[in-house]
C-alpha cells in the first residue's frame, strides 16, 4: 500500500486481566477485518511482558505500515499514561503506554480507557450511530463502566460507576456482579437501577443511553421496566466493542 494512501485498517487490541486479544479493524464497516487472536495476560503483567505480547500480536497480521494502532487499558489514562491499574500489575501507573505500544510495535498508537474504547464504538459504528448531542454509554458487569459522548467526541476517564449514591459507591449496588452475587431476579434488580439511572439522568440530562455489558443481551427483561425520560437502548457490538472502539480511536488520532 503507497504510504500516501490512507489505511481504511486500523489495529484494535484490549488488554485485560487474563487474556490479550487483538484484531485488524475495518473502519468502513466497524468490525473485524480478520479473526481475532487472544493471548494469555503474563503473569506477572510487567510493563516489558505485556510490550511482548503486542510484539506478538501484530506480528500475526499483515497490517498496512500506516496502519494505527489503539488499545483498550483496564485504566485512567490521561494523555496514554496510566493513573491507575485494574487486574494488572501497578507497575503500569506512571507508565506512557502509548510509547510502550509504539516501541512493541512499530505503529503509531493510541492508548484509552476499556469502557472509553466500547462507549465510542457504539456512538461511531453501534447502537448510537448518528445521533447528535451526549450519548452516555454504560457497561453493567461486574462493576459499572462509563463512557461519554458529546457530538461524536470522548469525554475521556467518567467514571461513573462510582458515583457516590445513598452513601454507597454505585456499582456496589446496582452491577449485574452484585445482581450474580446476590441472586437477585431481574424484578429485585430492577429497582437498584432505576435509582442509579435517576441519578445520572439528574446529573447529566442525556439525550440517549446505551446499555452493554454480557447483560445487555437479556435487556428485553429489564430496560423496558426503568422509568426515564432519556431513550434507553441495549449497545449492539457486544465483545467487539472495545476492540472496535480503540482501533476507531487511533485512526481518528492520526487525521
Amino acid at each position: 500500500m503507497s504510504k500516501k494512501t490512507k489505511s481504511k485498517v486500523a489495529f484494535g487490541i484490549d488488554v485485560g486481566g487474563s487474556g490479550i486479544k487483538g484484531a485488524p479493524v475495518d473502519l468502513e464497516r466497524g468490525d473485524f477485518a480478520a479473526d481475532r487472536v487472544r493471548i494469555a495476560t503474563p503473569e506477572p503483567s510487567t510493563p516489558d511482558a505485556v510490550a511482548s505480547v503486542f510484539t506478538d500480536l501484530v506480528a500475526r497480521f499483515d497490517l498496512p505500515d500506516d496502519a494505527a494502532v489503539g488499545v483498550t487499558f483496564p485504566a485512567i489514562i490521561r494523555r496514554g499514561v496510566a493513573f491507575s491499574a485494574a487486574n494488572v500489575d501497578p507497575g503500569w501507573i506512571g507508565t506512557d503506554i502509548a510509547k510502550v505500544v509504539k516501541k512493541a510495535t512499530g505503529h503509531r498508537a493510541v492508548v484509552v480507557n476499556d469502557a472509553d474504547a466500547a462507549g465510542y464504538a457504539e456512538v461511531v459504528y453501534g447502537a448510537a450511530k448518528g445521533k447528535d448531542g451526549l450519548v452516555i454509554v454504560l457497561t453493567l458487569g461486574t462493576g459499572i463502566g462509563s463512557a461519554m459522548i458529546y457530538d461524536g467526541v470522548l469525554v475521556p476517564n467518567s467514571e461513573l460507576g462510582h458515583l457516590e449514591i445513598d452513601g454507597h459507591d454505585a456499582e456496589t449496588q446496582a452491577s449485574s456482579g452484585v445482581k450474580d452475587r446476590e441472586g437477585w431476579s431481574y424484578e429485585e434488580w430492577i429497582p437498584r437501577l432505576q435509582r442509579y439511572f435517576d441519578v445520572v439522568e439528574f446529573l447529566f440530562s442525556p439525550d440517549l443511553f446505551v446499555v452493554g455489558g454480557g447483560v445487555s443481551k437479556d435487556h428485553e427483561k429489564f430496560l423496558p421496566f426503568l422509568k426515564l425520560h432519556t431513550p434507553i437502548v441495549p449497545a449492539k457490538l457486544r465483545n467487539r466493542a472495545g476492540i472496535v472502539g480503540a482501533a476507531a480511536l487511533a485512526a481518528k488520532a492520526s487525521e
